[in-house]
């Protein structure tokens, strides 16, 4: 199975193509690495962190910029148990984040501070999916 922890180039220009200036909701699924996997010049790498305690640390350092910039987290979930979908699947963090706009993920993104703490997420992350969803109305019914 394929493993997404970078979104890829195109992806992320798909993203910057579809600019409002309305909220931006960003699904995260994450599973974690038993053992962190730094770069093998990186700081961090002779620490022997978990893949918890690695994406700590982005968390840590990517919160200021996050928050900064009109970000906060609108959901927070425990995994349990895929119904539809691939039974392999399984994810130790689940959260929405939210962005005021998708220029404010972009910004993120390029922040050369966000770059620095990246690499903790990078290390982290054994799989991933991120994606994205406009905020719609609560309640009613299915459909």
């Amino acid at each position: 199975m394929a493993e997404f922890i970078d979104p890829s180039r195109e992806a992320f220009g798909a993203f910057r193509a579809n600019r409002r200036e309305t909220p931006v909701h960003m699904l995260n699924l994450v599973r974690l690495r038993e053992v962190a996997a730094y770069p093998p010049d990186h700081e961090m790498v002779e620490k022997g962190l978990t893949g918890a305690e690695a994406y700590r640390s982005y968390g840590a350092e990517s919160a200021p910029i996050f928050s900064g910039l009109g970000g906060r987290i609108v959901y927070r979930a425990e995994f349990e148990q895929t119904l539809i979908g691939p039974d392999v699947e399984h994810w130790d963090l689940v959260f929405i984040a939210e962005y005021p706009s998708s220029d404010a993920f972009v910004a993120m993104v390029k922040d050369p501070d966000y770059r620095k703490a990246v690499v903790h997420r990078q290390a982290a992350v054994a799989d991933s999916r991120l994606i994205r969803l406009q905020p719609g109305a609560a309640g009613g019914v299915f459909g």
